[in-house]
């Protein structure tokens, strides 16, 4: 009898520490499994909402947007040059943020509509007409937004820069004073585009 007791409380202790084995290892599984960013979803919704905002005015260019996505490392292809018109993706590069948008933090970017900030800005921007300034040709940038309204006093602008690489980088590549900066072959690519639209193009910078 005595035996019998032994064993039935036994193999209760045990189903128990089982038991709670198996929360350890539940509660540890729902830690880890952290949503994967998926920058396709991410564009396919910048795309949804930037033709709606288009559909609302025939100012602009309604058949090439530029998306730029700042939650993409910079060593890695995240300006995307997208062919509304036909629904498909033209081409894509590397770009620069600003070097205030550091946090410290790997992947992790602050951004501000501030002077002096060296801050990139989320939103819309229209691309305005080119000028020759330090970098050679560039393109003035109009933020369309609250979070970038600032874009033309703070002389964020659209332009090339001979240290930003053409191929994906392992590493992150040089910052900016908060300009969207590109590779001098890659900016030939967005040069054509902008030069031969009788519209303005949008540029989008999100994250």
């Amino acid at each position: 009898m005595k035996k019998k007791i032994f064993l039935l409380l036994l193999s209760s202790i045990f189903g128990l520490s089982f038991a709670c084995m198996n929360k350890k290892e539940e509660s540890i599984s729902i830690k880890s499994s952290k949503p994967v960013y998926s920058y396709e979803e991410k564009l396919k919704s910048e795309i949804t909402e930037i033709r709606s905002f288009l559909g609302k005015t025939p100012k602009y260019n309604s058949d090439v947007v530029f998306f730029l996505d700042m939650k993409i490392e910079s060593g890695k292809n995240r300006f995307f040059i997208y062919d509304l018109k036909h629904n498909k993706l033209l081409d894509k590069g590397l770009v620069g943020h600003g070097s205030g948008s550091e946090t410290g933090t790997p992947g992790k970017l602050k951004f501000s509509n501030v002077k002096n900030s060296n801050c990139s800005s989320l939103g819309k921007y229209a691309i305005g007409g080119s000028y020759s300034g330090r970098f050679g040709k560039a393109y003035k940038l109009y933020g369309l937004d609250q979070t970038n309204s600032n874009a033309f006093d703070r002389n964020i602008v659209l332009h090339k820069y001979i240290d930003v690489p053409f191929d994906e980088q392992i590493n992150p590549i040089c910052n900016s004073l908060g300009c969207p900066m590109v590779n001098e072959k890659f900016f030939r690519i967005i040069e054509k585009k902008i030069d031969n639209s009788k519209k303005k193009i949008i540029l989008v910078i999100y994250y």
